[in-house]
């Protein structure tokens, strides 16, 4: 393969943030109490915009919300929240775009701070094989434990997970042609600033500002 495709995924290759609609889904549903989840997802929410965002207290906080239940009842409830929230919020610009870069023969991945649990069956419906995530440690039974395996993979963190995920199939990064990134947000400059063509898409206005004066293109894929 001459050529790596990377998509961030929330506000990316999806509209919304899948980790926060995952907490509105659970307190729509009763799975959890509204109030106390619902103070605790929003703070935590404000926190990722703002760039303040502790990864490592907000991956404990969801991992230990995901540990409460089954492993059989989440993934039922999963489906339902592909059904109901996942699937109506994909649009087809975005789907194109990755499935351009699939049609080329690039590798392609999704690489994204929010945990395995919720995103693999979110890259699936993408058609992308590969997923780069925080990954959540599971027991013998493949119940979640609450606890994270490994570092995360926000900021920095991707970048680190990005050149192990690529030893690991034998391909360094810097035998790629070309390297794209799409992402929304600042958080992720540490890896937009690694690859040969960064594209700020849906950017908000911090990566707006540092993408216009580096000269990187910006992608609008949810204006129509």
């Amino acid at each position: 393969m001459k050529n790596l495709a990377l998509f961030d995924l929330d506000h990316t290759l999806l509209p919304i943030d899948s980790d926060y609609e995952w907490g509105e889904f659970l307190v729509r549903t009763g799975a959890v109490d509204e109030g106390e989840f619902r103070r605790a997802n929003d703070a935590f929410f404000a926190q990722y915009q703002a760039g303040t965002l502790d990864p490592v207290e907000y991956l404990e906080f969801a991992l230990g919300t995901l540990a409460r239940f089954p492993r059989r009842e989440l993934d039922a409830m999963h489906g339902q929240f592909m059904h109901e929230v996942i699937r109506p919020a994909i649009r087809p610009r975005a789907r194109e775009l990755v499935q351009r870069h699939a049609d080329q023969g690039d590798l392609v991945a999704i690489i994204t701070a929010t945990n395995r649990f919720i995103t693999e069956p979110i890259a699936r419906e993408f058609g992308v094989e590969h997923l780069i995530a925080a990954m959540p440690e599971t027991d013998a039974h493949g119940n979640l434990t609450g606890k994270l395996l490994g570092a995360h993979t926000s900021g920095p963190g991707k970048v680190t997970h990005m050149h192990a995920w690529l030893d690991q199939l034998g391909q360094p990064f810097d035998a790629f042609e070309r390297s794209h990134f799409y992402s929304d947000s600042h958080n992720d400059i540490p890896l937009l600033s690694v690859v040969s063509h960064p594209v700020a898409t849906n950017p908000n206005a911090a990566l707006t500002k540092h993408a216009t004066a580096l000269g990187w293109p910006l992608l609008h894929l949810f204006n129509d």
